[in-house]
């Protein structure tokens, strides 16, 4: 796997790693390490995942990630 730059030195980048980072294990994701190459990149994906996991209030979180995690299988997705 390629090495990428993403320990936040550009206090704007850093910032929205912070955004970005897993609350609970304090990672930040593969494909949002990725984007930090581009930060509007980074930025528009993590508001189209907020919006697509948040975007059904009555659906509960785990079986938006469930959902999510089988439609990655499917696709044959390995991240």
């Amino acid at each position: 796997m390629a090495w990428i730059d993403t320990d936040g030195r550009d206090p704007e980048l850093g910032e929205l790693l912070d955004r970005v980072r897993d609350p609970i294990s304090g990672e930040v994701d593969h494909i949002m390490q990725i984007h930090a190459r581009h930060p509007a990149g980074l930025a528009a994906h993590y508001e189209l995942y907020r919006a697509v996991m948040r975007g059904t209030p009555g659906l509960p979180a785990v079986d938006r990630e469930l959902i999510a995690l089988v439609v990655s299988r499917l696709n044959g997705c390995r991240y």
